[in-house]
């Protein structure tokens, strides 16, 4: 199914039409889902979130501004309910690493990747994915897969530009790194 814009479904909420916002929630759910089993790395948990999270966005719809992409917002939102959830449950500190590393691009990363089947490396990138910290990976998730801009991943997650720029440059190199030694162990046990 094609999706109309966002505001056109804003548009329409705002006139009454409940259908809309039921438009709108599916046309974002399965990243929705994504950014929040990044965080709770639990499927439960992350239908959880997401369910409170579309509700929060129901109940504060006529508060959105439109200062910022609705995604961004939405987004925002269910990153907010998951790291909740995670607090929840446990409190984890996480320790930041000073190393200084060679920056990876995402063509030196898919390169080694050309000769799998697309579900193989849905399969490795996903592994790989779940070594990342919640945090990190998330970044990686709304940067690389919702193709969102360094400021919205800022705006998401509510940390700096600069913070979400050195998280990512960091997280290119543990993905290479991780996909390098999983995808050489995997190619040994088949010789």
């Amino acid at each position: 199914m094609a999706y109309k814009d966002d505001n056109f479904y804003l548009e329409q909420i705002k006139r009454g039409n409940t259908d809309a916002y039921a438009m709108l929630i599916n046309k974002h759910k399965t990243m929705a889902f994504n950014v929040a089993l990044r965080v709770t790395h639990n499927r439960e948990d992350a239908e959880e979130v997401i369910q409170d999270a579309f509700l929060k966005v129901y109940y504060s719809l006529k508060d959105f501004e439109g200062k910022s992409k609705f995604t961004t917002w939405l987004f925002r939102i269910v990153y907010n309910q998951a790291i909740s959830k995670i607090r929840k449950k446990t409190i984890d500190q996480h320790t930041i690493d000073e190393e200084i590393i060679d920056n990876f691009t995402v063509s030196e990363i898919s390169n080694g990747l050309t000769y799998l089947k697309a579900e193989e490396q849905t399969k490795y990138i996903n592994l790989v994915l779940a070594k990342l910290t919640e945090e990190d990976s998330t970044i990686v998730t709304l940067f690389y897969l919702n193709e969102s801009s360094v400021e919205e991943v800022s705006e998401i997650t509510g940390l700096s530009e600069a913070n979400v720029k050195v998280k990512l440059h960091r997280s290119r190199k543990k993905l290479y790194d991780e996909l390098k030694l999983l995808l050489s162990n995997e190619v040994n046990t088949l010789i």
